[in-house]
């Protein structure tokens, strides 16, 4: 049910498991901006690293077990030293993505893996660590193949109704949500048990059913991009 309600997550979740099942094992993995480093487990047969620079910023962000804290375009390892380099929704937190991209060519070995995933476009969080709405696959087409990388694939989470469905879910968590003033959600709580099996439910599952409609995926949540280190000289 979360990957209708909240294919953001759901998706990016499903993605990232698949990715992870393919390493063999031993592979080492940086996990760059892993934060509560929810793909740890994933990781579980491989040799896992986690960094991140650990601003707490809004709402005291808690954050998991991390091995190296330090700036995502400054990671003190050795050049070459990584098999595959893993990035779930970190750029558009990083002033200078571009050179979080040197930095990863920098890292990773020839041929080694890059998977990234990015919003097209989110509400702010993690504030004030929010410097850009999202990033499109141009933006991408652009500055790898410019840094050392072959693009592999640039999937779209979804499309126009998956999307829609995730927002409308939003609905709901915005009227009922911790977040609303103590007197909205007294003032509208007969209404809660009414409104969650449409709003949470019902519209969520409708229109993913309707998202194979839209072909090109223009407005999308987000992208899962994969790419591979070129040879080094």
């Amino acid at each position: 049910m979360r990957s209708l309600v909240d294919i953001n997550q759901g998706g990016r979740d499903a993605w990232v498991a698949a990715k992870a099942a393919s390493l063999s094992a031993g592979t080492r993995v940086l996990d760059a901006g892993a934060g509560i480093c929810r793909y740890r487990e994933l990781f579980r047969h491989c040799e896992y690293v986690a960094q991140d620079f650990c601003d707490l910023g809004e709402k005291n962000w808690k954050y998991d077990k991390i091995d190296i804290t330090s700036d995502i375009c400054s990671i003190p390892l050795p050049d070459a030293s990584v098999d595959v380099i893993l990035c779930t929704e970190v750029l558009e937190h990083v002033p200078d993505p571009a050179g979080a991209v040197v930095e990863f060519s920098r890292l990773l070995k020839s041929k080694g893996i890059l998977w990234l995933t990015v919003p097209l476009g989110s509400g702010l969080h993690q504030q004030p660590h929010h410097y850009y709405g999202g990033f499109t696959p141009h933006w991408f087409r652009r500055f790898l193949p410019l840094h050392g990388f072959d693009i592999v694939s640039i999937v779209p989470n979804g499309g126009f109704f998956k999307s829609y469905g995730q927002e409308t879910a939003r609905i709901h968590t915005i009227l009922f949500g911790e977040e609303a003033a103590p007197w909205r959600r007294a003032l509208l709580w007969p209404l809660k048990a009414v409104t969650f099996p449409f709003l949470r439910v019902a519209a969520p599952l409708f229109f993913n059913a309707l998202d194979h409609i839209d072909k090109e995926k223009n407005f999308t949540v987000g992208y899962f991009i994969e790419a591979v280190r070129r040879t080094k000289d």
